[in-house]
């Protein structure tokens, strides 16, 4: 009787068991498909692919954050020296229009007369000279990643050094999966154009409180205790806006932030579409995957079109910044 007894319990286990998985549970299959999806996108072919939402915001910022860590001894310029700067370098938007080059002329601190200039146009044109070359900068730094990640994907096997570098870059990019496609779609500039007239509308060309007081020139929310509290916000608002010791980590972050946030996917997935096109980006049809940057939604979308178009910000797009390294020459 025990005999029978235990050769019928294992005989019928194997059925129990599936009936249960199948029935009782919802199991769902789970697949690593990250690699057909990359050689897919490496022979041209197009994937549908789902970005997660779970980003842990502290460690896509985490190296922003030691940055702002190092002390700073930075001298804020006044509007006066930062002109006659640009007068002895013969820094023109002018001469950019026509040249396509930049002066690599880096500023950590937008000067406290922004207010004071009542020009509108030399307001705008000294904000834009100031903000080109820091924007140029961030998106070279991602031109070398990228550069770098495809020269990773187009090999069979990888050095340790090269997975350590993928490991800090899933982690910047905010991708738990380690997935190589979601880091490619991720890891790209964000056009000259857009940047700057986002920095315009968040920062009224330079001259809000945010700006000045925090370099926060993207107006982005933080609910930690370092911050700037907005002056007319409701009492029950626990959020403020982001402060940097210097423009440069503000214009990271603001890279970082449209390269991570589960809101701005569409505005990825329509810059990978262009890229796999062969397309340039348009900061005109990017705009408008940035509905959710502000509570005003497409209203924001508008007036970020229209700052563009005005001001002719397209023109920056295709601008170079000159090189201070053989690295950066390459680029050129």
């Amino acid at each position: 009787m025990s005999s029978l007894v235990i050769i019928t319990f294992f005989f019928f286990s194997p059925i129990l068991i599936n009936f249960y998985n199948t029935l009782l549970q919802n199991n769902k299959e789970i697949r690593n498909e990250s690699k057909i999806n990359l050689d897919k996108v490496l022979s041209g072919k197009s994937i549908e692919k789902q970005e997660k939402n779970d980003v842990d915001t502290y460690q896509v910022f985490e190296d922003i954050f030691e940055f702002e860590s190092i002390p700073s001894d930075t001298v804020r310029l006044s509007a006066p020296t930062i002109l006659q700067l640009f007068k002895d370098t013969n820094y023109t938007l002018d001469d950019v229009r026509r040249n396509k080059l930049v002066k690599p002329i880096k500023l950590s601190l937008l000067p406290n007369e922004m207010k004071m200039i009542e020009n509108t146009k030399k307001r705008k044109n000294l904000f834009i000279q100031i903000i080109l070359p820091l924007v140029l900068e961030e998106n070279n730094h991602i031109k070398f990643d990228r550069k770098k990640l495809f020269s990773i994907l187009n090999k069979n096997n990888n050095t340790n050094a090269e997975i350590k570098w993928l490991n800090i870059k899933f982690k910047q990019y905010g991708i738990k999966n380690k997935d190589l496609l979601t880091l490619k779609v991720r890891m790209d500039e964000i056009p000259v154009s857009l940047a700057i007239a986002q920095a315009a509308k968040e920062t009224g060309w330079g001259t809000s409180r945010f700006a000045l007081e925090g370099n926060a020139l993207f107006g982005q929310w933080t609910y930690s205790g370092e911050g700037i509290k907005p002056a007319f916000a409701d009492h029950d608002k626990t959020h403020k806006v982001m402060k940097f010791q210097i423009l440069q980590a503000s214009i990271k972050a603001y890279h970082r932030n449209l390269n991570t946030h589960s809101s701005y996917r569409k505005f990825r997935k329509l810059r990978a579409e262009a890229r796999d096109n062969d397309e340039k980006l348009n900061s005109l049809i990017l705009a408008d995957s940035l509905d959710q940057y502000a509570a005003t939604g497409i209203e924001y979308t508008k007036i970020l079109k229209q700052i563009i178009k005005q001001n002719s910000l397209k023109d920056f797009d295709d601008v170079k910044l000159l090189p201070t390294s053989k690295k950066l020459k390459n680029l050129i």
